[in-house]
């Protein structure tokens, strides 16, 4: 007998067909937030592993500075004023996956934290009419926290395939 967490859950087929396109990279709330930074005069990466060997990607990658941004969907992360607390369909399925999607989400930021790197998390919510502004100022100021006046990366460790002055 399969582990009921792994048995089907879309209550249709067409449940099942749009579930199945639903994006993991470049959604709407990750395009509009990218835009805004954009627009601040930021660069960035797209969908990277910010430590090797993670098998995690972060959506806005700022390497140098050590800043790994997420953009959390509302309901498949558990926002506390947005997420669901009940479903009416495949009500035993979704608390437990939200549940670990909220524990990995976590798990990543204590492992990121733990290699020198700042984690922002912004939700899905925060990126709507004038509040993208405000979670695109958060992003800035995490990152002016890692930079000096000068505009280059301040020193946070050794990198890879760099040598260590002593």
């Amino acid at each position: 007998m399969p582990e009921r967490w792994r048995e089907p859950f879309a209550s249709s087929d067409a449940v099942r067909r749009r579930m199945s396109v639903q994006r993991r990279e470049g959604t709407a709330p990750e395009l509009v937030l990218r835009r805004a930074l954009h627009a601040l005069g930021l660069r960035y990466r797209l969908h990277q592993a910010p430590v090797p060997g993670l098998r995690r990607k972060a959506d806005i990658v700022f390497g140098p500075a050590r800043v790994a941004v997420f953009v959390d969907g509302c309901f498949w992360h558990g926002c506390p004023e947005h997420g669901r607390r009940t479903h009416s369909v495949n009500g035993w399925y979704w608390p437990d996956k939200i549940a670990r999607n909220r524990r990995r989400d976590e798990e990543t930021g204590r492992l990121l934290s733990g290699a020198g790197w700042l984690v922002v998390r912004v939700w899905e919510h925060e990126v709507t009419g004038p509040a993208v502004g405000q979670a695109a100022e958060r992003v800035r100021d995490t990152l002016a926290v890692r930079r000096t006046p000068a505009g280059h990366c301040s020193s946070v460790g050794p990198r890879r395939g760099r040598a260590v002055a002593q």
